[in-house]
This record gives C-alpha cells, structure tokens and sequence, in this order.
C-alpha cells in the first residue's frame, strides 16, 4: 500500500479487509473494521488487538466515517488557527504513514515467511529427490538381476522342454514297440490254440472207437528170442489188422469155441 492508496486495511490480525463505511480508530494509530471494532472494544478496559495497548481514555478510540458529507469536511476544521489545522492534519498523515509503513513491514515478514517456508520446502524436496534416486538406482539394480534371473529362467525351461521332448519322442517310440510286440504275442498264442487238439467228449467206452482211435503204428519195444536173436515186435502189425489190445491166443486153443461165463 502506497500513500496514493485510498483505502486501509483492518490491523485486526486475522481480518485484514478492506475498509469502508465506518472504521475504529485507536490512539496508537490502529485502525480496525467496524465488525472486528464494535466486538473488541465493548469489553472494559479495552485493549488494542494488534499492540495490546490499554486504552482507557476518553479520546483512544473514535469511531470515524471514512467517508464524510460534504458539510462534515467544511465544518470539522473551521474556526481553527492555521496552526492547529496544520498540527491536525500532520498528525493525519503520520497516522496514514504509519499505516504504510505497518502494511510493508507485513508484507516483508510475509515474504520473509514465505521464503523460508519455500527455501524448506526446496531443502525437502531435494532430500525426497536424493531419497528417490537412491531407490530408483536399486530399483534398477534389482531390475537387472530380475532380467538376468529370468534369462536364466528361460534358458533352464528351454532345456527341461528339449529333455521333455526328446523323453516323449522316446516314449512314442517305446509305446510303438510294446504294441507291435503284445500284437505279435497275440496273434502267435491265437495260432497255437488253433494247434491244439480239440478235448474229446466223455462217452462209454466202445472198443470198435477205441480200436479206431488208436494209431496205426505204436511204439515197438525190443524182445529177445529163445535162440538169442534181438527181433522187433509191435503192438500193431503192418496191415492194420491187429490192434494193441489184442494178444495171439494159442494154436490149442483156437478151436475151442468161445464161451462166456456169467
């Protein structure tokens, strides 16, 4: 605020508005919105809000317009020695140069304020940055080792699918084997069940079908003679006409006729 500036601003620490209207006015030239003003200053004592000066007189705080009629302006002065007029208005301008010069030095602590409060902010920001590219560089590193783990992830799992494949290229090809083989058993047991001799069927005995199935030629068996010669003898003769469960009877008794005892 410049001392061209047609308007203060309320001291009140947590106000700082424009005033217009009607103002507070104290002696230790403070001056503060009608709101903040009529509120502060109807306790007793009554005590500055911005310097916590007692103001007790009668004259410490004025209640003004800030902008006066016409008729106001022409009468408040009149009457007075030059002199007095020239000491009211003097201390009417010290008044607005206080002001001035109160509202700059707030303005240099809030920019003060505002530096450091930037110049921490900067010192932390910086602290996160180094704080970030310390975890970034790990990240990184353990980004690399991930990549190199997983490389050799892919390679171990390139190898195990060679191995895998190969083990099933192995089992294709044993599984051809053992199929042929249990084929080839199966059709050689088929052929030598068809070779085997159908079981007979229990009947009764008949010695005609016995004489039948009886074959033709049956084992010969080496005899010696009375005179010493080794002959041979079967059970069957050439022809067929014996059988092995039939004996020569002797020549006596071929003329004796057959009879069966009961």
């Amino acid at each position: 605020m410049s001392l061209c500036d047609d308007t203060l601003l309320c001291n009140f620490p947590k106000c700082r508005a424009k005033l217009s209207g009607f103002a507070w006015v104290t002696a230790c030239s403070h001056v503060f919105c009608d709101q903040h003003g009529s509120g502060e200053f109807s306790r007793s004592p009554a005590i500055c809000p911005a310097c916590s000066s007692a103001l007790s007189g009668k004259l410490d705080i004025v209640r003004t317009e800030l902008s006066p009629s016409e008729e106001y302006k022409a009468m408040v002065l009149a009457g007075l020695r030059p002199d007095i007029v020239l000491d009211i208005s003097a201390r009417a301008l010290a008044f607005w140069s206080y002001q001035v010069h109160q509202e700059r030095m707030y303005q240099e602590y809030s920019l003060s304020r505002a530096d450091t409060q930037l110049k921490q902010m900067e010192k932390v920001l910086t602290q996160q940055n180094q704080s970030r590219e310390l975890e970034l560089s790990a990240m990184k590193g353990e980004i690399a080792s991930l990549k190199k783990m997983m490389e050799e992830y892919k390679r171990k799992y390139s190898e195990l699918s060679e191995r895998l494949m190969e083990r099933n290229r192995q089992y294709q090809k044993l599984q051809g084997l053992y199929d042929s083989l249990r084929l080839r058993n199966m059709v050689v047991g088929v052929g030598d069940r068809a070779m085997l001799p159908q079981p007979a069927h229990h009947q009764d005995f008949n010695p005609g079908v016995a004489q039948q199935a009886t074959p033709q030629r049956s084992p010969q068996f080496p005899s010696l003679c009375p005179d010493g010669d080794r002959r041979f003898f079967s059970c069957s003769e050439s022809d067929g006409a014996r059988s092995f469960f039939h004996f020569s009877s002797p020549a006596g008794d071929r003329g004796r006729p057959f009879v069966s005892k009961h």
